[in-house]
């Protein structure tokens, strides 16, 4: 860590600031959180409506909406890639800065002159423009934490990003458009979107005062496009960070893979029916955001490699074969069932947690290149699973696309034993470890 970060967390501790490193929280940061919450709720305020509501207002098809959100996920894509690297460059809070700008103009623009006008062409390029936001914010706040955070909490500082980001997106923002559509319309509702980010992006980028996200992180000589190349150059020159990005990718390629053909399976096949069906979703989602905290403070304890290898990867080749396999064996009388191994595939994804925090230490000395691969990671996610569902359910059957998925989270086992940390950053950690359990006592005392 370098020394700016190491002085804005030791000024003196207030008992709020004493709780919130207790919790594994940077205090410094804690306004990041919040705002970062808030952000996400905005974000996540269309996820349940956005396709349809497209398609009725310019658009015109569902497949015409479908490849304005397709335009969309290729952005968020590039913009987490970038996210890293420019943190690197720029420093986090200017690239916060920069997707919350980009955000607001497209889509007030989207809303304006696209939605509002019905014309297609601009709703395809102000929707995928806006798409380079929320990465560039979020992703770029994630580098700030991985930036000061102490690396012996570095997996319960990760966990409460993850816990701020799924909580906003997809879980409260669409609570609170269940809430707004009947109030307001859809349309009424996109504007309260822009409201509750606005106010969670200002709090973010000006309560956050710690000087570390204010600088470049990347040495002065490092020219832009040296800093480009060398956030993907990095998975050669460094591979356990290349092996690292796979692993997240194989996290969440399941998970977007399996809503693909899901819905129709637990809705008609198996006859869960639609509410039922979306219940088990945010049964899933909801007991995946508590778990993002439990198993990023627990990581800091038991080890992050050891996290991600039982919890995450063992867990999760177990869990998504049982939410499959339970519900289509019990058939829709035994939904509880599909609850509770709903609930146990959303737990054992939070295992993979620590990967944030395990892919930066790798590379101690260019967390931004590695945090870039991280989040292109991230994205290439979101098309390699429904690409594996496009590839093998014709010929192996749902049944076997979930077999496949849960031989990945296998592969990703194997992956993870490859992530052993430099013996520096584990003596730092030993070290970190010992001062805190040290401080802890005193306060305490």
């Amino acid at each position: 860590m370098n020394q700016s970060a190491t002085a804005g967390l030791s000024r003196p501790e207030g008992g709020f600031t004493r709780l919130l490193t207790r919790w594994g929280l940077p205090a410094p940061l804690f306004l990041g959180y919040v705002g970062l919450l808030l952000f996400m709720i905005g974000d996540g305020v269309e996820s349940g409506f956005i396709a349809p509501y497209m398609a009725d207002n310019g658009a015109g098809t569902e497949i015409k909406a479908s490849y304005v959100i397709t335009v969309y996920g290729v952005a968020v894509m590039l913009a987490s890639w970038l996210s890293g690297a420019l943190s690197e460059l720029w420093g986090p809070r200017r690239v916060m800065l920069i997707g919350l700008a980009v955000w607001l103009v497209f889509d007030v623009l989207f809303l304006t002159v696209g939605l509002g006008g019905g014309n297609y062409t601009l709703m395809l390029i102000c929707y995928g423009i806006r798409g380079f936001g929320y990465p560039m914010f979020a992703f770029g706040f994630l580098v700030w934490i991985t930036a000061v955070a102490p690396v012996a909490r570095l997996g319960a500082a990760v966990g409460w990003f993850y816990f701020a980001f799924t909580g906003g997106l997809p879980t409260l923002g669409a609570l609170v458009a269940s809430f707004t559509n009947p109030l307001f319309g859809h349309y009424g509702t996109l504007w309260v979107s822009v409201g509750l980010l606005t106010l969670g992006g200002l709090i973010a980028v000006l309560g956050v005062r710690q000087r570390t996200g204010f600088q470049r992180l990347a040495p002065p000589d490092v020219k832009p496009v040296q800093s480009l190349v060398s956030s993907v150059s990095i998975a050669w020159k460094n591979p356990r960070v290349g092996i690292g990005m796979l692993v997240r990718v194989i996290n969440t390629a399941p998970e977007f893979g399996m809503l693909v053909f899901f819905p129709t399976i637990f809705i008609s096949q198996i006859g869960f029916g639609e509410n039922r069906w979306l219940l088990l979703v945010s049964v899933i989602y909801g007991t995946n955001i508590f778990f993002n905290l439990i198993f990023g403070v627990l990581s800091d304890r038991i080890g992050w490699r050891t996290t991600i290898f039982w919890f995450g990867a063992i867990g999760c080749a177990i869990s998504i074969l049982l939410l499959y396999f339970v519900p289509i064996a019990m058939g829709a009388q035994y939904y509880w069932l599909a609850l509770i191994v709903g609930a146990l595939y959303g737990a054992t994804l939070a295992g993979f947690v620590p990967i944030s925090a395990l892919l930066p230490s790798l590379a101690p000395e260019h967390k931004g290149g590695a945090m870039a691969l991280l989040n292109l990671g991230a994205g290439a996610a979101a098309f390699v699973g429904p690409a594996i569902v496009s590839l093998f359910l014709g010929p192996a059957g749902a049944g076997g696309v979930v077999i496949i998925f849960a031989a990945l989270y296998l592969v990703a086992a194997v992956l993870v034993r490859f992530l052993k940390l430099p013996k520096e950053t584990e003596q730092a950690i030993t070290r970190d470890v010992s001062l805190q359990d040290a401080g802890e006592q005193v306060s305490t005392a």
